[in-house]
């Protein structure tokens, strides 16, 4: 009964106020609703974003992987690239060299003849050309391989035929060089040609 004694205005204002509450919570849901999408919609940037970022750590990674990679090969090829360029250099000289022990031993064979003559001129020219060509070619990393005297060694040696020893103690030893054998730089060029006794 005292809501219908009120008076018209206050009872305006209480249905406002009704209104207001009613109103209100429905202004919060909204509210609320709009602020829950949009942090959706940030949760879903944060999540697209570590995604992104997962991504291109792991393209820094196996772009870093395929750098080394490319590097280590790169470093193989310069080396094999530099042995190559050395092998070749090294085999021209040897044949360059192997080409010129003909020549040696025409030298060696003049010299043995020239041990018997009398023409001094002719020995010490060709002691000479033989000196000088053995100096240069030493410097190129040439040397004989000495055989007489030594023990017959397959590593060095190539046996032409064998001889019975004049003593026991040149069994299995080079009694005579056929063939002068030289090495290059530590290895093989030419086996001594060799007679072993037996």
């Amino acid at each position: 009964m005292a809501g219908y004694l009120m008076n018209p205005m206050e009872k305006a204002q209480d249905i406002m106020a009704e209104e207001k509450e009613i109103k209100t919570p429905k202004k919060e849901q909204k509210k609320e609703a709009r602020e829950a999408k949009k942090l959706e919609e940030l949760q879903k940037k944060l999540d697209e974003s570590k995604k992104q970022l997962e991504d291109s750590q792991t393209q820094i990674q196996q772009g870093k992987d395929d750098y080394l990679r490319l590097m280590a090969e790169f470093e193989t090829f310069r080396r094999r690239s530099a042995e190559d360029r050395l092998s070749l250099i090294s085999s021209a000289a040897a044949d360059t060299i192997k080409g010129l022990l003909p020549v040696l031993d025409d030298c060696e064979r003049a010299i043995k003849m020239l041990e018997g003559s009398s023409d001094e001129a002719a020995k010490e020219g060709t002691n000479l050309i033989y000196d000088k060509l053995m100096a240069y070619l030493k410097t190129r990393g040439l040397a004989v391989i000495d055989a007489v005297g030594k023990p017959f060694d397959t590593d060095f040696h190539e046996a032409v035929t064998q001889f019975p020893a004049p003593e026991e103690s040149l069994k299995g030893m080079v009694i005579d060089v056929v063939q002068t054998g030289y090495t290059l730089n530590g290895k093989v060029l030419r086996y001594a040609k060799v007679v072993v006794g037996a």
